[in-house]
């Protein structure tokens, strides 16, 4: 069985109704950054927040680059596959259930989280993806992201993630069977309170 091998805060579910969410933070970031977020987003959900285990001069990452937006396919499968393992044990440790279970990524951590959906489909039930870029270049299998619900956030005038990348990832997911909408909002890298509304109306839905 899958070992609980990434440092992590969990939080208990208050809401049974609540799904429960995995949050994923950004480059330089903790497996604190982000809790505030999910409360906010989703009152009573679980919170299940890894902490990343590769260091870029001591900035926290969940898979390395070989430069500004350059990445290397078999660094982030390898990683994304650790990932995948943690949240089943994690699953099922905490009696979470994966299929109700909402990745909430910012920028690195949106990026693994895009990158779970198209190798690991089956560890998520769908994800909130603020400020993702396209990182790994395939499309899910056919079929195995068929009722997965999918909100990509992007800024308008980010200045790391390239105005294509948000509808090309959108279109890897949809050749999973993905419900994904993409939203472009006046904003630059960092979260806003219009993702915060955004989130949670997609929660809603």
């Amino acid at each position: 069985m899958p070992r609980l091998t990434y440092h992590h805060v969990f939080e208990p579910g208050t809401n049974p109704v609540a799904p429960p969410l995995l949050l994923l933070h950004g480059t330089g970031g903790n497996e604190n950054d982000l809790l505030r977020l999910g409360r906010a987003i989703s009152p009573g959900s679980a919170l299940l927040s890894p902490r990343g285990d590769v260091s870029e001069g001591g900035a926290l990452r969940f898979f390395a680059r070989l430069a500004e937006g350059v990445f290397d396919p078999q660094e982030i499968i390898r990683r994304t596959e650790t990932l995948g393992d943690f949240i089943v044990a994690a699953s099922a440790h905490y009696q979470l259930e994966t299929r109700r279970m909402i990745a909430v990524g910012f920028s690195n951590g949106a990026n693994i989280a895009s990158t779970l959906l198209l190798l690991r489909p089956a560890t998520l039930g769908g994800a909130i993806l603020l400020r993702s870029m396209l990182v790994l270049d395939r499309p899910a299998t056919p079929g195995s992201l068929t009722g997965k619900r999918v909100l990509l956030c992007n800024g308008s005038t980010d200045p790391i993630v390239p105005l294509d990348h948000p509808p090309r990832l959108a279109a890897l997911l949809r050749a999973g069977g993905a419900d994904v909408k993409v939203e472009m909002l006046s904003a630059s890298h960092g979260f806003t309170p219009q993702d915060v509304a955004a989130a949670q109306h997609f929660l809603r839905g």
